[in-house]
Formats: C-alpha cells, structure tokens, sequence
C-alpha cells in the first residue's frame, strides 16, 4: 500500500472541544434545496416527536465511535481497510431476522476476502440500523390514485413517509421518526446478539455459496483465479491473528459499526448529546453518519449540523465539485485537521473518475489535509434499461472501482475504503456478474424501493475483484 502524505500523525489523543458558535439546533434557520424538498405540516406534532427521542436511551455510545474513529485514522496511514455496504433505503417493514442476518453475512464475507487479499485488517461498517432517508432527484412524482394520474411526495424513505401511492402514506408524519429509532434499536439489539453468540464464525468458507463462479460465461483466467482464492480464504484467518484483529479464541467475534446518511437533521438533532467524561456533542444515532453529495452545500443546514459533532463524519463528493471547494468543506468539518475525523467518500461514474479524481487527490494531497479516501462506485453509475427499469452495471462498478485504484496509486495516495448498496438476498436489481444477471431477469425480484443493490453473488464476486486489484504490486 502507497502512504499517505501524513503518516507520522498519531490519532488524537484527547477529544477535541465542540467549535465555537455552534449547538445541535443552529442549523435550524439554514435552508439547501435537498434540505427543503420535504415538510412537516404539524409542527406540534413534530416537537413531540422529537421531544420523545430525545429521552430515548443512545443507539451506540460515545466510546464504541471514538473507537471506530481510531480504525478510520489507522485506515489513513494505510494499515487497514474499511468495508461500508448496506441497503439504499432500509424499510419498517424489512426489520426481520432473515434480512439482518443476511446482509450481515455478506459484509463478513466480503471482509475476509478482502483481508486475504489486501493483508490487513477490515473495519465493517453497515449501512443499516438507520438508513430509512433518502434524498430525491424531485420532491413530488406523477403516479395512479383512483384512476386519475396526480402529483404526490416524492418517498423519502420510511423515516419520513411510506412508499405507497397515496396522499396520506405520502405525506411526512413526524411519528415515523420514533418509529424509525425502534427499529433501529431492534436491528442493533438482533446483530449484537448474533455477533455475540458467534454469528460471525468465519472459519469454514468451504460453506458459502461460490457456485455462480463457475458459471460456464466466465473465462478461463477469471475462474481459476476465484478457485484459488475460494481454496485458500482460510488463510484469512491467520492474517486476522497475525495483524492483531483478533485472537483464535475469539476468532468468531468481530467489530462491526452502523452508518447512515444524516438526511433528517429532526431525527439526528434530538440524539445528540453531551457524555460523561468527554469534551463535545456526540450524534447516538450511528457512528458514522454522512452527508450526500445533495445535501453538502457550505452555508446548508447540514454542514452546519456535521461541523459540530464529535463522530467521524462521511461526505459524498461527486465529478463537479470544485478543489478550492472540497478544500473549504474540509476545512469546516474538520478545521483541526483531527486524524480519523474526515472521510472523503468518491461517486464519480465510470466515464468520469478517471479525469475527475486525479485532480481532487493532487489537491488534497498538495494541502496536506488528513482524509479518509473512500470509493463509491454505485451512485454515479444508475442506468435506464429500453423498459424504464432503474438499475446498474457490475462491469460499470467494477471498471469504476479499478480506475479508481490506478488514480490513488499513480498519485501515491491511499484508497481507504469502499462504499456499496448491497444486500445478502438473491435480488435481480443490477445487471452483470457472473452470475449473468440480464436485462431480462430484472423483474424476477426487484426488491429496493429506491436504487438498485449488488446482490449476494455480485457483492462477494466484487469483493474477490477488488482484492485483487488492491493486492497487486
């Protein structure tokens, strides 16, 4: 692995305080077009609903993100990976053991390969336990009620209305929110028992399902390459030991961390809070919440909101923004240039990165700021099939991804991290893989009421790809 530009900083030793001017509520006179595409009509009903979650006991706690800040700070230095992955829009309704479980598989499997390949430790990050809020391209859509064709609320995720056609489930309700926090806490209270009562058992790899790599489409090279791997994923195990991630004993107990995308600032605000015995606001809702690349404007609400809390903060940042602007965005979510603190997360497009990315990790890198480089290769690559179906390319994902590799190591910069949509069902949302996904299969089981995910095949497949990628000198 290249080094970063930094790599004698130290993660920090004691919390920095919270910035002057601020409070959990000074984003509260502050408008962005993303910020403004939803509204409560009650705001009664609103106040209580805050006010109830608002003597809710935390999520997660303070010392379970500082930890995980520390990771996110080793990952800046080189010496680990993090592996973000999850639904696009989480639903009340999908808060099932099956669900949870196997999205929870998928992200461990995906781990181990990734520590076979990459030779360091993996940090899992789930994009669940809170992802129920989702930006839209428009604030309302055209649909079908009672045989007439009307413009509703665009859904915005199960946080703030229900996906179903019809003013009343269209409407923003407040009372979502506590509903939100619920299943939140029972999608935490089922991983953590599972992680608990050895869920994460990684030991036997021969058990997953490696089926679809020999799929009879798949060339000679690329097949035997994925037997190789699939042969020797027991490796991964003594690289976990060897690293210190992990002793024999406890082989089957693994980390794992919650991430969403803080879109509701209601539903953030009224989780954040002081802690015993450390300086600052902690947002108790995940630990590593972030901003979208709609949400990021600098005067916003949600950069006003993010510059103040104590977690490591994620930011989606597309082809079109500016150097001189992702220098000012660094700057104020992190003005003390805190190891751990920042991560960078990349959408760029297949047809993008490759001229896009160069100049932002020159730039950063020339101002020597401390960031965390993350890819997501799903957002810039959404498609239209002839049928109007939304979906994406797995060749298009991967292709982003290898630029994206070739662009950090041509600028002797680190590529920390991966952010996917996936989900451990067998979904027919994305087309390509070996397992031959196709147009047509589309409508099999198309299941996300927003974007289309990776399925189990293709989100393992991608995590033997990249590996590979990452691995080669």
């Amino acid at each position: 692995m290249p080094n970063t530009t930094k790599p004698n900083t130290p993660p920090p030793s004691t919390p920095r305080p919270t910035p002057e001017n601020w409070s959990p509520e000074s984003w509260g006179g502050l408008s962005s077009p993303a910020a403004d595409q939803y509204a409560y009509a009650d705001p009664g009903a609103l106040d209580r609903a805050r006010a109830r979650l608002a003597e809710l006991p935390p999520l997660v706690t303070s010392w379970e993100i500082e930890k995980l800040k520390a990771q996110i700070a080793e990952a800046q230095l080189g010496k680990r990976f993090i592996l973000q992955g999850g639904d696009c829009a989480e639903t009340l309704a999908d808060c099932r053991p099956e669900s949870i479980a196997n999205k929870l598989k998928i992200l461990l499997q995906m781990s181990l390969v990734m520590i076979h390949g990459l030779r360091q430790p993996v940090t899992r990050v789930g994009r669940f336990a809170g992802q129920y809020a989702k930006p839209r391209s428009s604030p309302t859509e055209p649909g079908e009620h009672n045989g007439s064709t009307i413009d509703l609320p665009s859904y915005f995720g199960d946080l703030i209305n229900r996906s179903e056609f019809t003013p009343d489930a269209r409407t923003p309700n407040p009372d979502l929110l506590v509903q939100g926090y619920q299943h939140a806490a029972m999608t935490l209270n089922f991983i953590r028992s599972l992680l608990d009562g050895g869920f994460a058992d990684l030991q036997h790899p021969e058990n997953w399902d490696l089926s679809f790599f020999h799929n009879a489409d798949l060339s000679p090279t690329r097949k035997a390459q994925y037997e190789h791997m699939s042969r020797t994923l027991a490796d991964g195990l003594a690289f976990m030991q060897n690293l210190g991630e992990q002793t024999l004993e406890d082989s089957h107990r693994v980390d794992f961390y919650t991430s969403h995308e803080g879109l509701n600032l209601h539903y953030e605000t009224a989780q954040t809070r002081t802690v015993p015995r450390r300086e600052g606001y902690y947002d108790l809702t995940t630990h590593l919440p972030w901003i979208g690349e709609r949400t990021r404007q600098l005067d916003g609400p949600h950069i006003e909101f993010f510059r103040g809390i104590r977690n490591p903060i994620g930011v989606k940042v597309g082809p079109t923004i500016d150097p001189d602007d992702l220098i000012r965005l660094i700057d104020t979510l992190n003005p003390t240039d805190e190891p751990g603190k920042l991560i960078l997360i990349a959408r760029m497009g297949v047809g993008k990165v490759a001229d896009a990315l160069p100049r932002l990790l020159e730039r950063v890198q020339s101002e020597q700021r401390t960031v965390l480089w993350m890819s997501d290769p799903m957002h810039g690559n959404g498609i239209k099939t002839a049928a109007g179906i939304k979906t994406r390319s797995f060749d298009d994902i991967l292709s982003e991804l290898e630029q994206t590799v070739d662009a950090h190591r041509q600028a002797g910069t680190v590529l920390g991290g991966v952010h996917f949509e996936l989900t451990g069902e067998d979904v027919t949302e994305c087309i390509g893989g070996a397992a031959g996904v196709g147009e047509h299969d589309l409508a099999r089981n198309y299941a996300s009421p927003c974007d289309p995910r990776l399925n189990y095949q293709q989100s393992l497949e991608l995590a033997f790809l990249l590996a590979g990628a990452m691995g080669r000198e």
